[in-house]
């Protein structure tokens, strides 16, 4: 225990103002750790499945019965629902390291709004939204607004959360930017309105939570963080 704190402190003061390398010994900790550690740990298993190279973990069941007990996730990942993009696979993470959400675009609402408080309210220090090339939901938004092609049924509701993003990506858009371009615009303003709203959430803002995201890249793996 007291070489797990010591390993830790050091990593935390080495961190400074930037993103570090962690080594693995550090990732097996009681309690989560501090907001800028967990975003390296997370950004370093998302550069270890880039490379291809997951960490090597204890066998499937020994996991189960390890967390079974309790849990005590270092994140919450607040993330689309497309099937590409799977938190625990783009970030290399185990069972009980993440708290997931999931809603198409990231749409949110008071219902999952509570959902992401769960963590920090329970000690996690970081929530990351992420959001993806791509995205389905931002491309229905804009075949709406751009060509009045309304959703069916509930899917409304999702153009509705989205349409925000939209308006304020749209204010740099020009003539020659592809549909694609568009809609990777408007992701990355959902992700930059989500962070914000979320940073002033009275819950999160009080557990002293790190709130941050990032968009993922259907094609190279890598999560590149958005500015907000």
């Amino acid at each position: 225990m007291v070489a797990r704190r010591k390993l830790l402190g050091a990593s935390i003061a080495a961190a400074g103002t930037g993103l570090i390398a962690v080594p693995a010994a550090a990732y097996e900790l009681d309690n989560p750790p501090e907001p800028r550690l967990a975003l390296t740990r997370l950004m370093s298993g998302n550069k270890r499945w880039v490379r291809g190279e997951p960490l090597h973990r204890d066998p499937a069941a020994d996991r189960r019965r390890r967390v079974a007990g309790g849990q005590h996730p270092f994140a919450v990942v607040f993330s689309c629902i497309d099937s590409r993009v799977p938190p625990e696979y783009v970030f290399d993470q185990d069972l009980g390291d993440l708290f997931v959400v999931r809603t198409a675009g990231q749409a949110l609402d008071p219902l999952i709004t509570g959902c992401v408080e769960y963590g920090p309210a329970h000690g996690t220090p970081l929530v990351f939204v992420l959001g993806h090339t791509g995205c389905g939901a931002v491309r229905a938004t804009i075949e709406y607004l751009e060509d009045g092609l309304r959703p069916p049924g509930q899917l409304d509701r999702v153009v509705a959360a989205i349409t925000p993003a939209y308006q304020m990506a749209k204010n740099s858009f020009h003539q020659s930017l592809s549909r694609d371009e568009r809609i990777d615009a408007t992701v990355a303003a959902q992700v930059q309105l989500t962070v914000t709203a979320l940073r002033a959430d009275p819950v999160i803002a009080g557990s002293g939570a790190m709130v941050t995201g990032g968009r993922y890249s259907l094609t190279t793996g890598v999560v590149g963080q958005v500015q907000a």
